[in-house]
């Protein structure tokens, strides 16, 4: 089944604002990517996806279901996490899940075991019974995804679910929701105007621009492989990267990554060698791709 499907999909909002202009598009379960610059038209979609907002014109499917006619079926189907902080700074994070559960349809015992299972879910079980008030930006976005996941959805919408994090937080937030996708089974749209963190977990992505549909398609089939191995550790960099450099392999660094000019497969021999007699935790090691951000900006420039 589609996971989401547009026709000529618009969106008018009074004064005459176009958020969305003939959008069509069809994407496959998986974990998706929605990326586009701030006012690009992600959040209006993500509306018009949970019935929300009624199209100007156009059809729109999610799920196989229309969200304007099937609103209620669609709403049971799909969590969703929204961008601003909403939650009430006076209930414990188990009362809302729970409380969100119950909306969400669940019997009240149900609610309330799938709340502690979702907060477990999110790393949140041994401060569930605190008031959210009292949180730090990163349980306060766990929170949320958690009541996005407490009814057991297929789809989850999560609009710029690392919002306000640091980076740190945002690499764990991405962990997880890598891991709900392939672990758990539910199919992720994940909204964000950052490209670089939703092509590290997304499958698929759909770019748009100004409520226009810029390109949608599989992550592998918008990069390509280059001839430079990346290399990343847990801890220890610094070292490896000298060790590298004493092996005369050309080294630069690149946030956590070290990127090593693959010369020939000798290249993996040497890069393994120096991380075994480091003994350094392993991360990545492999041929680094063009990353997508760099594809938008050659069409930029095309355009200039």
């Amino acid at each position: 089944m589609t996971l989401i499907a547009t026709e000529s999909l618009t969106k008018v909002y009074g004064g005459g604002v176009t958020a969305l202009s003939d959008l069509t598009v069809a994407v496959e379960p998986g974990i998706v990517g929605l990326v586009g610059a701030n006012g690009a038209g992600k959040s209006t979609l993500i509306k018009l996806l949970l019935g929300l907002l009624t199209p100007t014109r156009g059809r729109i499917q999610v799920l196989g279901l229309d969200p304007t006619a099937d609103t209620a079926t669609v709403r049971a189907r799909v969590g969703y996490m929204p961008e601003h902080d909403c939650l009430p700074p006076d209930l414990s994070a188990a009362e809302l899940v729970t409380h969100l559960g119950r909306i969400s349809g669940l019997p009240r015992t149900v609610a309330r075991e799938r709340a502690s299972e979702a907060l477990r879910h999110v790393g949140l079980h041994e401060e569930r019974h605190r008031p959210v008030g009292g949180y730090s930006t990163g349980m306060k976005q766990r929170v949320k995804l958690a009541q996005a996941l407490v009814h057991d959805p297929d789809l989850l919408l999560l609009d710029e679910p690392t919002n306000g994090l640091d980076p740190a937080g945002r690499d764990a937030m991405l962990a997880l929701v890598q891991r709900i996708g392939t672990e758990f089974g539910i199919s992720v749209l994940v909204c964000s105007h950052l490209l670089g963190e939703v092509e590290r977990i997304c499958d698929t992505l759909v770019a748009i621009e100004g409520g226009r549909l810029l390109r949608a398609d599989h992550i592998a089939a918008m990069t390509s492989v280059t001839d430079v191995l990346a290399v990343e550790v847990s801890e220890g960099t610094e070292a490896l990267a000298a060790r590298l450099a004493a092996l005369d392999l050309p080294v630069t660094r690149e946030g956590r990554l070290l990127l090593v000019p693959l010369a020939d497969q000798g290249t993996y021999d040497l890069i393994l060698g120096a991380v075994a007699e480091l003994d350094l935790p392993l991360h990545r090691l492999d041929q680094r791709r063009h990353r997508v951000a760099e594809l938008f900006a050659r069409r930029e420039n095309s355009l200039v």
